[in-house]
């Protein structure tokens, strides 16, 4: 009797740890399993875990990336379009009221390059550097390009990967009031030489805008790049999440169709040991009441 109870035990035992491996996929589900493995996969599940964070980071920061990019495109648009509208002011045949038309245009333009270089990404202004939450550029005519800057000069970074940071901003000051190309500033310029109907004035005005154009095309390639960095990044760990899978598969996973015939077994043995004892017990009992 005490081996048939001690078969049947076994055979509950066998029969749970099938059963729990056909549920979870896992051969190891708890330390006793097998300790190694059990440690090795605890590292495995922290390296997946900063892998799945590198890879939300890298998503966002693309998403930051082509909405900078795209604003910049539209301000490349605005400002050729401004060129356009200074080299016809530029003509000095053209009437006061005609000249005061085209300044209206560029003040137009002005406005919407303002709201573009005040774009904001899920609630953080772009081109603020790192004071995210202040609106960075205000007209203000106390200053000498029209436009308050009301943001810094600092810069923001991400980590993207294990010892890999990368900066994930450039500062509006440096993109639209750079010493090179002030894009605030010639638009300024060019709506003042309008309003004064001084064609030489506008030409020149014109040439600054063209100028700050060349300047803020050369700052867009920062989110051109970054967006390229970014995609690769995003590959490597992809792949990188696939072989610590692979690898945690190998370390604690289960063979389906092993576990399914080990539980079959069990149960076998199982209701073998039930039978076994069933035909024990009442003679037992009629020996005992004997």
């Amino acid at each position: 009797m005490p081996d048939l109870l001690t078969s049947l035990s076994a055979s509950q035992q066998q029969e749970q740890t099938a059963a729990t491996e056909l549920t979870t996929g896992r051969r190891v589900n708890l330390p006793s399993d097998d300790p190694s493995a059990f440690a090795a996969d605890v590292q495995n599940q922290a390296l997946q875990g900063a892998t799945d964070q590198y890879l939300q980071n890298t998503s966002s920061l693309e998403g930051l990336f082509q909405t900078a990019d795209s604003t910049l495109s539209s301000v490349v648009t605005a400002l050729n379009q401004a060129v356009s509208l200074g080299v016809q002011g530029s003509n000095s045949n053209l009437s006061p009221s005609d000249l005061q038309a085209l300044a209206q245009q560029v003040q137009g333009i002005q406005n919407q390059v303002i709201s573009l270089a005040n774009v904001s990404y899920e609630g953080n202004y772009i081109f603020a550097g790192t004071a995210t939450n202040t609106k960075p550029f205000v007209l203000d005519a106390t200053q000498p390009s029209g436009v308050r800057y009301d943001g810094n000069a600092s810069v923001n970074s991400a980590v993207i990967a294990e010892s890999r940071n990368i900066q994930s901003n450039v500062p509006g000051g440096q993109i639209f009031q750079g010493a090179s190309g002030n894009v605030m500033g010639s638009l300024t310029q060019l709506i003042s030489a309008l309003q004064s109907g001084n064609s030489t004035a506008v030409g020149t005005a014109t040439t600054q805008v063209s100028s700050a154009l060349s300047y803020l095309s050369q700052q867009r390639v920062f989110y051109g790049n970054a967006v390229n960095q970014l995609t690769a990044n995003q590959t490597f760990l992809q792949q990188e999440k696939v072989n610590l899978q692979s690898q945690e598969n190998s370390l604690v996973g289960v063979d389906m169709a092993t576990a399914a015939t080990d539980l079959a077994q069990a149960q076998t043995a199982h209701n073998a040991a039930l039978a076994a004892i069933a035909k024990v017990v009442p003679v037992s009992l009629l020996d005992y009441l004997k």
